[in-house]
């Protein structure tokens, strides 16, 4: 099936991007999660008004990439959340509240859609997560996830 994706899919392909994939796949992950729409001749048009939305946000050079990685690097982010006796949390942190967390740290503006969670973060501690910055660069972020 082609599909036109809308955001960022790892191992598959930018936004903008039309890429064929299986029937299963886009119809009950890809399009479901508003990461795809069905490829369409109408849906052409959308592709270019995607691609410019794309080119403001993203990060031009590799060596832009790697400045703000080293950036992202040492920035000491620390969230603080409401968490019960456990040390389980009451719902889980967001890629918007890390992105949120990083830029109240003093480190740069990060797009929440960049921050990649490995499984979602549950618990208080110590979590590291990965901001994909450019197709080759990315940083990995220690987060401190604190009860208020």
């Amino acid at each position: 099936m082609k599909i036109i994706l809308t955001n960022e899919v790892s191992g598959l392909g930018a936004a903008g991007e039309v890429v064929e994939v299986r029937d299963g796949y886009a119809r009950n992950y890809l399009v479901p999660r508003g990461f795809a729409i069905r490829w369409t001749k109408g849906g052409e048009k959308d592709v270019e008004q995607i691609r410019r939305a794309r080119k403001i946000r993203e990060i031009a050079t590799i060596e832009q990439a790697n400045e703000i990685k080293g950036q992202l690097e040492g920035v000491k982010v620390r969230l603080t959340v409401q968490a019960g006796g456990q040390g389980r949390l009451f719902g889980s942190v967001t890629p918007a509240d890390i992105a949120d967390a990083i830029k109240a740290a003093g480190g740069p503006d990060v797009d929440k859609r960049r921050i990649e969670l490995g499984s979602p973060i549950k618990s208080l501690g110590a979590h590291q997560v990965s901001v994909r910055l450019h197709a080759d660069v990315a940083a990995k972020v220690d987060v401190e996830v604190a009860a208020e």
